[in-house]
């Protein structure tokens, strides 16, 4: 318990000297997961709930009009809505499908979850908070002006743990990093695969096929018109154009458990810092843009014609965020985004 008192204390220090800075940097600086972090309140601001996720996940449209929120190391993706429509009858996954909450959630990498009430500058903060195994948040579900307080205590009664000590045990993910070279691999039959897709959701098993990574496989893409490098600058090009025209996009933000996607037109954008900003009433995207790495126009061949998309990744490989015209299954994607992406460079 020493270690989790000493904790506790050195995070006291850390906010007296910096009132501002966010749990997520401050178990950064003192050199732990978020999650052992905020246990140390456990008893006090901090509730253990029963990681029974299947049940818990659709009880939360008991909460009225709640803010998602995904995020991975340089991007959050903020979505207010009802979590409604849950579907937890494929094992793997589960989902949400709605026009404000959509989500997709790889349930195997859920492990931790908390209730979290704290005061900040705005007020009284409650919230539900996900966490994977290496004690890093997958997703966190806040209340809004127009959610049940009611509902949330409810919730937080009836799936409270028996276990409410201060401390926590995380696991680190094994790092994968190796990439077959490009002269062992069937490039040809690659390039013919891509070109025979017919669904942008079997990208990801040619992927696996061929055995490639995600950023090999645009250098290895049939032609420059499949995918295309462009400059990380374009990305706001790119948003400010959409936001000009009343473009409906989609935009994907994911970690390994949670994936969320927010659909509609963008409104207000602006720069704070080295974070390229999305400020709307019920949508927020924060990207930071010093941890781009590569930015590609990635286009795939479907029943319904080519869908074009804009892959954002970071220096290991890793998607940070992806953005699409709107358009759902058996509907072309818009004119207007494919005109405006091929003026992308």
């Amino acid at each position: 318990m020493n270690t989790i008192v000493n904790l506790k204390t050195q995070w006291e220090a850390l906010k007296q000297e910096q009132p501002h800075l966010r749990i997520r940097n401050a178990a950064e600086k003192l050199g732990v997961s978020e999650m052992e972090l905020l246990v140390t309140n456990i008893g006090n601001s901090v509730t253990r709930l029963r990681p029974d996720f299947k049940d818990l996940l659709p009880e939360i449209e008991l909460l009225g009009k709640v803010m998602g929120l995904t995020r991975n190391e340089e991007c959050v993706h903020e979505r207010k809505g009802i979590y409604a429509n849950a579907d937890f009858s494929n094992p793997h996954a589960g989902l949400f499908v709605n026009e404000d909450i959509d989500i997709r959630i790889f349930l195997s990498h859920w492990k931790k979850v908390f209730a979290v009430i704290e005061e900040n500058a705005r007020g009284i903060s409650r919230s539900i908070q996900f966490f994977g195994k290496d004690g890093e948040a997958i997703h966190k579900i806040f209340l809004t002006a127009d959610s049940s307080i009611d509902a949330y205590e409810g919730l937080v009664e009836k799936y409270k743990s028996e276990d409410q000590l201060p401390m926590e045990t995380t696991e680190a993910y094994e790092l994968n990093l190796d990439e077959k070279p490009d002269s062992e691999i069937d490039t040809e039959g690659f390039k013919q695969a891509w070109l025979d897709l017919k669904d942008t959701h079997d990208f990801f098993m040619m992927l696996r096929k061929f055995g490639v990574s995600r950023t090999q496989a645009l250098r290895l893409a049939p032609s420059d018109f499949h995918a295309k490098q462009i400059s990380k600058d374009a990305i706001v090009t790119m948003l400010e154009e959409v936001a000009k025209d009343k473009t409906p996009i989609m935009v994907f933000v994911g970690n390994k458990g949670n994936i969320q996607i927010h659909t509609g037109r963008v409104r207000k954008t602006m720069w704070h810092q080295e974070w390229y900003n999305i400020m709307d009433p019920d949508f927020n995207l924060h990207l930071d843009m010093s941890k781009i790495a590569q930015t590609w126009i990635v286009r795939k061949p479907t029943e319904d014609g080519v869908v074009t998309a804009i892959e954002v990744f970071n220096e290991m490989g890793d998607i940070i965020v992806q953005f699409f015209g709107k358009r759902k299954p058996g509907i072309p994607e818009l004119d207007i985004w494919r005109e405006t992406v091929e003026k992308l460079n």
